[in-house]
């Protein structure tokens, strides 16, 4: 399972790949949940980041088939390796797969590099007015998605441990593979949740507060990271 540090700077990119984050992926906390940097920002994560690890972009909540269209065109065109995007207020299941489809045509329009699209699923889904995992894994097949992640939209609310079952999530992990998708997962997460989503087969796991000192809207550390790796890392 690889290990993604969620990054607000170029600086905070250094500190995760200096912890030895396998996945370095540009999100503005003080936006929400899945808060898009600004353009110039992400370019500069990448040029930190260079060809070390993959840089992932994510994109907010998707409100429009145009809109995700461009967002992902412009970061493919940026370096951008995924981009993920969430559904608060849609609760529509064929709505949702052209959505993801306008930003798979997007994200293959230019050729800097391959971009893939992650659709984001909440398990606080309910909050947002959002749709439940099993009509979005079917969407993000539809739609062409290589990917799907779990997420909270409420930061603020308990985590994705304290709102899904073990049970439930490790088969929302095996169905995602069925499908033919790769599944990241978040929410909250700690240094004790990593070992059971690495066994129960998550793709990635995805942090922000516990790789930073303070809350997710502190500065990422590149000792917190490094013993989130280790803690991932122990049992194998």
């Amino acid at each position: 399972m690889h290990l993604l540090v969620s990054v607000r700077s170029a600086e905070e990119a250094a500190a995760a790949l200096a912890g030895g984050a396998d996945v370095i992926d540009a999100k503005d906390p003080d936006a929400g949940a899945l808060g898009a940097v600004p353009a110039h920002v992400f370019r500069e994560i990448r040029d930190r980041v260079g060809d070390a690890r993959p840089v992932t972009a994510a994109l907010g909540d998707a409100s429009d088939a145009i809109a995700i269209e461009r967002a992902a065109r412009e970061s493919a065109a940026a370096g951008a390796r995924f981009v993920k995007f969430g559904f608060a207020g849609i609760e529509s299941a064929s709505r949702i797969a052209e959505i993801i489809a306008a930003a798979v045509f997007g994200s293959r329009a230019v050729s800097v590099e391959k971009t893939g699209v992650v659709a984001v699923a909440y398990a606080d889904a309910a909050r947002v007015s959002s749709i439940a995992f099993d009509d979005l894994l079917s969407a993000a097949s539809l739609g062409g998605a290589e990917g799907v992640l779990v997420d909270t939209a409420d930061k603020r609310g308990p985590g994705l441990r304290q709102l899904v079952t073990p049970a439930t999530l490790s088969r929302w992990i095996a169905d995602a593979h069925d499908a033919g998708l790769f599944i990241a997962v978040a929410g909250k997460l700690t240094a004790d949740d990593l070992p059971f989503l690495r066994d129960a087969g998550a793709d990635i796991a995805g942090v922000r507060s516990a790789a930073c000192d303070g809350s997710r809207t502190g500065r990422v550390s590149a000792d917190r990271v490094r013993r989130l790796q280790d803690q991932l890392g122990s049992g194998r």
